[in-house]
């Protein structure tokens, strides 16, 4: 029996104050699916008093959170950097639950930010586990005993060509030649990671490993490292948020690593601006007998009245071309079948 597993991207709810808005002309779509997952990328909490627009955190309305029932989402992730703060994150927390909607990548404490999503639909039962390798420095990581979120510490070097090692990069006797940016996974993070995705390939079916990470439209080395090593840990497929940017798709081992999602509902952002224009992916995984069977996506936009839109390949076909060719360098073919694309080895 198939089963249909929909994947999309950042989840902001801030300035919702009508619940039914957001997701109103995608919710057909949304509710038709096994299972529902995205990124949380907003704290649902009201803080005390008045707070500056510049302070961090995403503060959406608790009420707000009722959107995310209404499209029927089954789990999201909330380890990012605007999961922000020791109230904030129980509070959310707290308003998720109340609302029956699993949740991974923040908690009381580190092994309940580590502790993943598990959810049974159908007699499958599907497990999502999320870490943010983008987050504040300074008390925002989950600790033994305080609240935070889970995350995968990465690091970066800068390193002088001193070979050319790209045919544009030339001799390094030229004054002013930028260094090459290199980035490498916390061994003893990505370690830890590893073990507890082996852990829940045991317990579940259907295995997501969603990760907050990213600079850019860039596919850093050290997001495919980790994308790898969760596919390599049992992991089915590997989702990645936080650059706001659609990113490329790779096949690896079969399996596949879609590296941004972009949005898909963003109306306001840092310092209470407006998003203007943007455009994001969801995904579709048709499961079958445990297995990834078609690996399928459609774009998304939101108008004015911050509807989320979902756009088949033919109505963005710069969007399509761009991702086409983002893509293929990872060995990724990606073709048009009705209104979604495929991607495919």
């Amino acid at each position: 029996m198939q089963r249909q597993l929909l994947l999309t991207g950042d989840v902001n709810l801030m300035s919702v104050n009508d619940p039914r808005v957001p997701f109103e002309r995608a919710a057909a779509t949304l509710r038709a699916a096994d299972l529902l997952f995205g990124n949380l990328e907003c704290c649902l909490y009201a803080p005390p008093g008045n707070r500056s627009l510049g302070d961090e955190g995403f503060y959406a309305l608790p009420a707000a959170g009722e959107a995310l029932a209404l499209a029927g989402y089954h789990a999201v992730g909330t380890a990012n950097n605007v999961n922000y703060g020791p109230d904030a994150i129980t509070q959310s927390l707290r308003e998720l639950d109340r609302l029956g909607i699993a949740h991974t990548g923040s908690g009381a404490d580190r092994d309940a930010a580590h502790a993943p999503a598990v959810v049974e639909r159908g007699g499958l039962r599907f497990g999502f586990l999320q870490r943010t390798s983008v987050y504040w420095p300074t008390n925002h990581e989950a600790g033994e005993h305080s609240p935070g979120v889970a995350v995968i510490r990465g690091h970066t070097a800068y390193q002088v060509p001193a070979h050319k090692i790209r045919p544009e990069i030339p001799p390094m006797n030229r004054p002013g030649l930028p260094p090459v940016i290199l980035t490498w996974a916390d061994p003893q993070y990505l370690a830890r990671f590893r073990e507890e995705l082996s852990a829940l390939r045991a317990r579940v079916a259907v295995l997501v490993s969603s990760h907050h990470w990213g600079l850019h439209q860039e596919v850093l080395r050290y997001m495919t490292e980790i994308a790898h090593a969760a596919i390599d840990s049992g992991a089915d497929v590997v989702i990645g948020h936080g650059p706001h940017f659609v990113l490329p798709v790779e096949i690896y081992k079969g399996k596949p690593i879609f590296y941004g999602m972009g949005n898909f509902t963003f109306h306001t952002g840092h310092g209470g601006r407006k998003h203007g224009d943007w455009t994001g992916m969801m995904a579709r995984l048709t499961v079958e007998e445990r297995t990834v069977r078609r690996i399928a996506f459609k774009f998304v936009r939101h108008n004015d009245r911050n509807e989320t839109l979902l756009r088949s390949p033919g109505e963005e076909p710069e969007a399509l071309r761009d991702l086409v060719e983002r893509s293929a360098p990872f060995g990724t073919r990606i073709a048009v079948e009705g209104d979604e694309a495929i991607c495919s080895a």
